[in-house]
């Protein structure tokens, strides 16, 4: 892994070999499309990684707006982070049940609330449990810690900086919905929510920069998975999806490469298709 990796992805050898470090605090930020009728926190109370806690996205949100998980205010976040015993100075590490999917979103949180050293685990839960590692099913008893967060609104988009960029032609808009629901092919899975996609937008479906294995593709696999969707790696970059989850993928996967910063369309599809 370089250099550069290792500030956003760590391997599952890594963190076997730093489960009982002090600072080192473990999140399973698992969330799951509605249609599938999965529940993440269920899956994490009958199997987690040894310490992990359960960071719910549909609970750390902003619910004063009907959008599904929107970013919450700084002040919420904190305080529903340190009931897990986040804190300043850990290096957090997310992972989820399916591989890479959600992680990201809760990476991307964090970071927007300012904290830095926040990895996800290249893998997540499948590689893990492939590998023989342990898990549990016991709850932890987290000691509530800081957490001082601080929003950084520079990584986050709303509409009114999409219809700015739209005109401008300013920053690119790519989209990391499946192919059938950004063309307008395939219903969205939330009622209400019209199909299509937002005009000059770019389409990466985000397993596009996965392997087989459901670990992120190395700098050049990235580079060319970008490349192939029309992305212009000089430019600007806003990032979007059906909700503002797996947008993020594309984000971390900017990240890795050391792409130029990009900001989350935070209400995504879910805000732009709604039917009026």
């Amino acid at each position: 892994m370089t250099e550069h990796r290792a500030h956003f992805l760590v391997s599952t050898d890594w963190l076997q070999d730093h489960l009982k470090t002090p600072d080192v605090v473990v999140v399973d930020g698992t969330w799951h499309l509605p249609p599938t009728g999965r529940n993440g926190r269920a899956e994490y109370e009958e199997a987690h990684i040894p310490g992990a806690v359960f960071f719910d996205i549909d609970e750390i949100t902003d619910t004063e707006t009907d959008l599904p998980h929107m970013l919450p205010r700084p002040e919420k976040f904190a305080s529903k982070v340190r009931r897990l015993g986040i804190g300043d100075g850990q290096k957090i590490v997310v992972y989820d049940q399916l591989g890479l999917f959600s992680a990201a979103r809760v990476w991307w949180m964090f970071r927007v609330m300012g904290h830095r050293d926040v990895v996800v685990l290249d893998g997540g839960l499948p590689k893990w449990v492939a590998e023989q590692r342990p898990v549990e099913d016991l709850a932890p008893q987290p000691r509530e810690r800081h957490f001082t967060a601080r929003r950084n609104a520079g990584m986050v988009a709303d509409a009114d900086d999409i219809d700015r960029h739209l005109k401008e032609g300013s920053a690119q808009i790519v989209d990391a919905r499946p192919a059938d629901r950004f063309a307008g092919d395939a219903p969205e899975p939330r009622a209400g929510v019209r199909s299509g996609s937002v005009p000059g937008s770019l389409n990466l479906p985000f397993p596009e920069l996965l392997n087989g294995d459901g670990t992120m593709k190395d700098e050049a696999g990235l580079r060319q998975a970008f490349a192939d969707a029309g992305v212009d790696l000089d430019r600007p970059v806003i990032t979007m999806c059906g909700s503002g989850v797996t947008a993020s993928m594309l984000t971390l996967g900017l990240a890795v490469i050391d792409a130029k910063p990009a900001a989350l369309y935070d209400g995504s599809w879910a805000e732009w298709g709604r039917e009026t």
